[in-house]
């Protein structure tokens, strides 16, 4: 390995004492690859085993906590104890490879299609639209049945603990039902769950911090890693600003929380509101409270000297999403010196090679742009 790449590979203590053996993490992607009652497939177990053995820990696909907030066909699920058995055959592989295994929960709100509901009917802070295709208006959710998606997160967070996962991570991004309550653009509400303010939009989100953590502490017997996702700005006008995120992750660094995942495209990337402001905006959220909560940067970091950049600012950890997918071997060709032989395309005869569930690669080769894709024979 070159020096230049040793930093990568330096282990980190996280605020609750859970110890990772390096900075490379599997960042979180959605795979599809779940069959239709949630449970996790064969072809599933086979894909994260092909990516564990290198990262020093593992983000699932989002599971979701409850089937009316279930955001994806062939997502996985943990709402109910049901999946228990599912759930820890995952886990079990991801750590059986030697990686930290961390199972992403979520409810999708008002992203949820309608289809892949029971009752066909998305939920959300209030009963405004998204701004997307194929969508409808959500119904706003009542004050009873807040708590009890509050209390889903923290029942989902005890089948984690139950199937021997090291740790959940809120998803608190990408426009899902949690940064829906703190969004301007999808809370309207006038109770303690909204209004103008900061912080009565974020009442929400800490409400599920809060019971994670109960959760956690009731049912852990180790030290349990609880992290958190968000998005820095939202389009939508009135949307998410830098400044609203800003007063969100102080508030954030006094929860009990390991680390923050900063949700974007492009780890460099500037707003997506003012083009002109072309500041990092995982750089920012570092420059804020790195001081205070460890901080994961992802977006675009495709070779080890972009990963090595990235770390320079003082992000303690980087996730590597497709990447991985198109190189599962990445952490160790870098580890033994063949960085120069990590795939940067793919290839539609690819999928066996790169154990990739026919799912997922439907999609990648039906999506235009979404990987680089070479012409196959």
């Amino acid at each position: 390995m070159k020096d230049t790449y040793k930093t990568l590979f330096e282990p980190y203590t996280l605020p609750n004492g859970v110890e990772l053996k390096n900075r490379i993490i599997m960042a979180p992607m959605t795979n599809y690859s779940s069959d239709d009652e949630g449970f996790v497939t064969e072809e599933e177990l086979a894909y994260y085993r092909e990516r564990s053995a290198g990262t020093g820990t593992v983000i699932t696909a989002v599971a979701y906590i409850t089937p009316g907030g279930k955001g994806f066909p062939g997502e996985i699920s943990a709402h109910s104890d049901e999946m228990i058995p599912s759930l820890r055959k995952l886990a079990a592989t991801i750590k059986g490879e030697g990686a930290k295994a961390i199972l992403q929960i979520f409810h999708a709100g008002r992203m949820a299609p309608p289809e892949l509901l029971p009752d066909g009917q998305p939920v959300s802070a209030s009963a405004v639209k998204a701004n997307r295709p194929g969508l409808v208006e959500p119904r706003e959710l009542t004050e009873e049945e807040i708590e009890t998606i509050i209390q889903e997160f923290g029942d989902a967070t005890r089948r984690a603990i139950e199937a021997g996962f090291d740790g959940v991570e809120i998803h608190g991004a990408n426009t899902y039902l949690i940064q829906q309550f703190f969004s301007p653009h999808s809370n309207c509400r006038t109770d303690k769950w909204g209004g103008t303010t900061i912080p009565r939009r974020a009442a929400f989100p800490l409400a599920v911090i809060d019971r994670v953590n109960a959760a956690a502490e009731e049912h852990a017997r180790d030290p349990f890693i609880i992290g958190y996702r968000l998005s820095p700005e939202e389009i939508e006008e009135p949307g998410i600003t830098m400044e609203d995120t800003l007063q969100l992750v102080d508030t954030l660094a006094k929860q009990k929380l390991d680390y923050l995942h900063v949700s974007v495209q492009d780890f460099w990337g500037g707003s997506i509101r003012d083009k002109e402001d072309e500041r990092s905006r995982v750089v920012l959220i570092q420059e804020r409270v790195g001081d205070k909560l460890p901080v994961i940067g992802v977006g675009s970091i495709h070779t080890p000297d972009d990963a090595v950049k990235a770390l320079e600012t003082g992000v303690p950890l980087v996730a590597l999403g497709r990447e991985l997918i198109m190189e599962p071997k990445w952490v160790q060709k870098v580890q033994v010196g063949e960085e120069d032989t990590i795939r940067t395309t793919l290839r539609p005869d690819n999928q066996e090679e790169l154990v990739v569930p026919d799912n997922l690669w439907s999609r990648i080769l039906s999506v235009k742009g979404w990987f680089p894709v070479e012409e196959g024979e």
